[in-house]
């Protein structure tokens, strides 16, 4: 397969075209200036002036009523109305979870931060319109966090850098850990969907409807919804394209290092959910379901001790998602396969470090054939003359390079199966450049390092970022709007930037050299990892 290579020269800032609706003469007459006071279905809200004085933000704004008490492991309920105006300057708590500083390779700014509650289904919306009759790209970014942690309000997410470039922002918070994802019999008998362990899902779905029927209030399109998300909260993408409670709900699809078909996605079955819930009541010496709604949130996510010496450690809990029947009818593999989804265009991507700059960094020839031979088993000796390691640091770099391969023919695989039942286009993205900061050589493009790229939001850190990283910036920033408001990322067209489809096995590649590359570091590893994982 020959290098297809089409540069993208990247000169000053880049400007995205937004593409308005034009009005009537009877909806111009009827244009309100968006003064940061706008009315919802439950009341009014006054926004506040953000960083930069023409885009207005609107924190803490309620939509769903607080999931406590006798609300505590149900379907979120409608936010009550409230009276006069209600002034949304701050960011809610976050959900229930641990918080922490950092931990390597995330710094601060990548964390969340300040006051944990369970009444935390807030969600924070940035517009730059300026007549509430606009009709703006909305896009609303589901925070990550392996289902335990993140908030809407962490700063790498915040959404004036999206905004000055023409679009509506909106973070959300959803329910977490036990909160968020609990299964139990007696949960399942009282639902009357007869559901349960969904409830972080089924906030994400009352979030975006909520967006769905008052955006438009702040300027934004409700015909033109956005969802994006990454790592647990990419999953969250591919779990709201798989639900039938989501259908209708937005147009427009992005997850970013993530996928449904993961650790993060569905696939349990209820009933072992609720052997898990009815495993951890136990643990916390609950005898019912009224039990553990008596205690208090800091009982429910306290730790469990650790069980005394010599004796079996209980297997972790997996707060996740799960086929309950109601929001997920089956797993998202199954529901794509079957042509039951939500049929929206979609972009997804990688990081080329997802695990490190060296993710294998004491790989030897013994371990890196060994693990050939587990993965690959008779094919592991063609494996091998793909990826050859005759030294200890040919492994290291066979094992980082492989694993690269695997990451986007994975990408591939997924978006042409998909594209078996769906009539939208899937456009795939590589990100290459490594975040500079602390431990750069070592994280290189880490996991969740795009996100600030992405999302236009460098300013959010204090990292020592280069006139590169501003350049890259407004390159990723503006494949989104552009996807955000037409459903194409191309900043020309025709543009370079492909859909995937048997013809088509390349990717945009995203970083120093931001190019369209082949899948693979040679046609060959194309045909056996393309034969092999279709197996």
């Amino acid at each position: 397969m020959p290098r297809l290579i089409v540069a993208l020269v990247v000169v000053g800032a880049l400007a995205a075209v937004f593409v308005l609706r034009p009005r009537t003469p009877a909806q111009a007459q009827a244009a309100v200036a968006l003064t940061g006071d706008v009315t919802v279905a439950q009341g009014r809200l006054a926004g506040v002036p953000g960083r930069n004085p023409a885009i207005t933000v609107f924190r803490g704004v309620p939509f769903a009523a607080p999931p406590v008490g006798d609300r505590r492991w149900r379907a979120p309920q409608p936010a009550p109305a409230w009276q006069g105006v209600r002034t949304a300057a701050d960011f809610s708590p976050s959900c229930i979870q641990q918080i922490v500083d950092s931990r390597a390779p995330w710094t601060a700014e990548f964390m969340a931060h300040g006051a944990i509650s369970e009444d935390c289904l807030y969600l924070n919306i940035w517009t730059p319109a300026r007549l509430t009759i606009e009709r703006r790209p909305v896009f609303v970014y589901l925070h990550g966090g392996a289902n335990t942690e993140g908030s809407g309000s962490v700063p790498v997410y915040d959404g004036e850098g999206l905004a000055s470039r023409g679009l509506v922002v909106v973070t959300i918070n959803y329910r977490l850990g036990v909160f968020g994802f609990l299964a139990h019999p007696e949960l399942t008998a009282e639902s009357p969907d007869h559901a349960s362990g969904n409830y972080g899902l089924l906030d994400q779905i009352a979030a975006v409807r909520w967006v769905k029927a008052n955006i438009a209030a702040f300027g934004g399109d409700p015909e033109r919804v956005t969802v994006a998300g990454q790592s647990a909260g990419a999953s969250a993408v591919h779990n709201l394209t798989a639900s039938p409670l989501a259908r209708g709900l937005f147009t427009r699809a992005i997850a970013q290092s993530g996928s449904s078909l993961t650790t993060f996605g569905p696939g349990r079955a209820l009933a072992d959910q609720e052997a898990d819930g009815v495993r951890f009541a136990a643990a916390k010496g609950a005898s019912s379901l009224a039990a553990l709604r008596a205690m208090s949130a800091g009982q429910v996510s306290a730790a469990i001790p650790v069980p005394a010496a010599g004796a079996e450690a209980p297997a972790p809990f997996r707060w996740t998602p799960v086929v309950d029947g109601y929001a997920l009818p089956a797993s998202v593999r199954d529901i794509f396969a079957a042509g039951q989804q939500n049929d929206v265009v979609t972009l997804t991507g990688t990081n080329a470090d997802e695990y490190g700059a060296s993710p294998q960094p004491t790989a030897t020839v013994a371990s890196f054939t060994a693990q050939a031979r587990d993965r690959w088993g008779d094919e592991a000796a063609a494996f091998l003359a793909l990826y050859p390691a005759k030294t200890d640091e040919a492994a290291r770099l066979a094992a980082n390079t492989s694993a690269r391969d695997l990451a986007r023919v994975s990408m591939y695989l997924w978006a042409i199966e998909r594209a078996k039942t769906a009539q939208t286009p899937v456009y795939t993205y590589y990100w290459t450049h490594p975040l500079p900061g602390p431990g750069g050589d070592q994280y290189g493009a880490f996991h969740t390092s795009e996100v600030p790229y992405l999302l236009n939001t460098l300013s959010m850190s204090p990292r020592p970022f280069t006139a590169l990283d501003h350049r890259l910036a407004d390159l990723f920033s503006t494949y989104i709007v552009n996807f955000a408001t037409s459903g194409d990322p191309n900043l020309t067209q025709p543009g370079p930037w492909r859909p995937v489809g048997p013809d088509n096995a390349t990717t945009m590649a995203i970083g120093e050299r931001s190019e369209v590359m082949p899948l693979t570091s040679s046609p060959e590893a194309f045909a056996f990892l393309r034969r092999a994982m279709a197996r």
